[in-house]
């Protein structure tokens, strides 16, 4: 394990003795502050479960094409179902990665209670008839990864050292939840090599489990490094909503996959969580040791970030989903095109 790329954090440790706990939550916050990227060990996800999952996924992948069309993202104003290799886009380029993609098993809201248009993101999934076992195990692992970033946050708030839920009004009730299946095929003679372009996660936090194939890759200040699969841990990563509530003192780091070479695939799946949609991110306030060290969000004006939730999510949403934001959000799609600037600090 020493010569893996990323920093390794054990989840039992934070629940451990005293002078084991405070020296994991030490390195948690060095990790989330340098790197923004760590493997996770000592969860409860036991690697049988996991190569299960990542069986169910390969099920659904060799479905005909046909079935996992019948349950195109495209159909759905929620951003959910399946998308084919190369309909989903980061920077404006396709992804060589097909995937199904589900959130929280929600109830849409009636047209007379939608005011924003972020409300639209709240919805059912889509499922395949083919797999019907498919909902309940999905539903279920989603659940589970929920309560690990949860514990996460718990020690983020206190290796910032924040009083205790200082989250908790913006995950109260059910924190936004964003699951995606993902089929890497190999390169094609000639092609990108684009799995997924480099791009930051727009939530709170993102786990991410891995085959056994490579091609995950962080930027570091020294270039790209490879975050090649650890047996039984999770990848780790910081989003945008972080770098936010922190002003820039926890890092969303640019990461990005390189496709498999010809005749190999990879699987993936990656958890994202965030605040609920209808929430602002809260401004932490740091210590002057941290808070001297916090530069503030980084600016990218390709990449405006917003303190209310719903907002950032959707405009991550709408770029990179460019067919669900022409059928279903076209006024939304041209105000977040047109988006100059962030909303303003919480006071």
């Amino acid at each position: 394990m020493e010569n893996v790329s990323l920093p390794i954090i054990d989840l039992a440790a934070l629940s451990g003795a005293p002078d084991t706990r405070r020296q994991m939550l030490a390195r948690l916050g060095q990790a989330a502050r340098e790197v923004g990227f760590f493997y996770l060990v000592g969860h409860d996800l036991r690697q049988e479960e996991q190569r299960e999952m990542l069986a169910l996924a390969a099920r659904f992948f060799a479905l005909p094409e046909q079935e996992k069309r019948a349950v195109q993202m495209v159909h759905s104003p929620h951003f959910r179902g399946y998308n084919q290799v190369g309909a989903e886009l980061t920077r404006a380029r396709p992804d060589l990665r097909e995937q199904f993609d589900i959130m929280g098993e929600e109830t849409a809201l009636p047209g007379a209670a939608l005011h924003q248009p972020w409300q639209r993101l709240i919805g059912p999934n889509q499922w395949p008839t083919a797999l019907p076992e498919m909902k309940d195990a999905l539903l279920a692992w989603q659940a589970r990864l929920t309560g690990i970033t949860l514990r996460l946050l718990d020690a983020f708030t206190e290796a910032l050292a924040q009083p205790q839920g200082v989250f908790d009004e913006s995950i109260r009730g059910a924190p936004y939840q964003h699951m995606k299946l993902i089929h890497y095929p190999g390169q094609a003679e000639g092609g990108s090599g684009q799995g997924v372009g480099a791009h930051k996660d727009p939530g709170y936090l993102t786990l991410v489990m891995q085959d056994d194939q490579s091609g995950l890759e962080v930027e570091m200040a020294n270039g790209w490094i490879s975050a090649p699969p650890l047996p039984g841990a999770l990848v780790v990563n910081i989003g945008e909503l972080l770098e936010l509530a922190s002003n820039g003192y926890l890092k969303a780091t640019l990461h990005r996959v390189k496709s498999p070479p010809p005749g190999v695939s990879r699987l993936s799946l990656a958890f994202f969580m965030a605040a609920r949609l209808d929430a602002t991110v809260p401004l932490l306030s740091l210590s002057p040791e941290l808070a001297a060290e916090a530069q503030g969000p980084e600016s990218d004006p390709t990449n405006p970030l917003f303190y209310q939730v719903g907002e950032n999510v959707l405009k991550g949403r709408l770029r990179s989903h460019p067919d669900v934001a022409a059928r279903h959000y076209g006024a939304a799609q041209a105000a977040t095109r047109g988006a100059a600037n962030p909303l303003p600090e919480p006071a």
